[in-house]
């Protein structure tokens, strides 16, 4: 083997070595799409720590990290709001990323424990498309069902306290 070959062998293995494979063949960051039908909500995303990270308006893209520190993968709170429908709350969660496993025969105990780990390549963010379907907000009095009224016995008519039923 000459000198030529043997430095790029060396130099291959040291790449290999002193990386991960998610880290080269998957991201750290990923674009999350946000809609809700109807469009225009209000969205609050915040971090598993409870830190606001974005507040806008529906429908928007965002780049959010799957991870930070070493092996702590991040997790997202969208909470949607709009005038006349009810607050409705989704989650972008984290998984293991597959690539992570490609250490096992690419990356090696480096990538396993420290390239990945520390990037956060090791974790992927799921869903992609974020898509929530606000509910409209039902009023709490009906218009067909007549009001209560309490009355004490004597404002009650005449004619009408013999319908009275004693409640104990």
């Amino acid at each position: 083997m000459n000198v030529t070959k043997a430095v790029t062998v060396v130099c291959m293995a040291g790449a290999l070595l002193c990386s991960g494979c998610a880290s080269i063949l998957s991201e750290s960051q990923y674009p999350v799409t946000i809609n809700s039908h109807p469009d225009g909500a209000t969205i609050l995303v915040k971090d598993e720590r409870g830190l606001q990270l974005y507040r806008g308006k529906t429908p928007t893209t965002l780049t959010l990290k799957s991870g930070e520190a070493y092996f702590h993968g991040k997790e997202y709170t969208v909470t949607f709001s709009k005038d006349g429908y009810e607050e409705q709350t989704a989650f972008v969660t984290k998984a293991l990323d597959g690539w992570y496993i490609g250490n096992i025969v690419f990356g090696g105990l480096i990538g396993i424990l420290i390239v990945d780990p520390l990037t956060g390549a090791m974790w992927k963010l799921s869903p992609k498309y974020l898509t929530v379907t606000l509910a409209e907000k039902v009023s709490a009095v009906d218009s067909d069902v007549p009001d209560v009224v309490v009355l004490s016995v004597d404002e009650v008519p005449e004619h009408l306290r013999q319908h009275l039923v004693r409640v104990e």
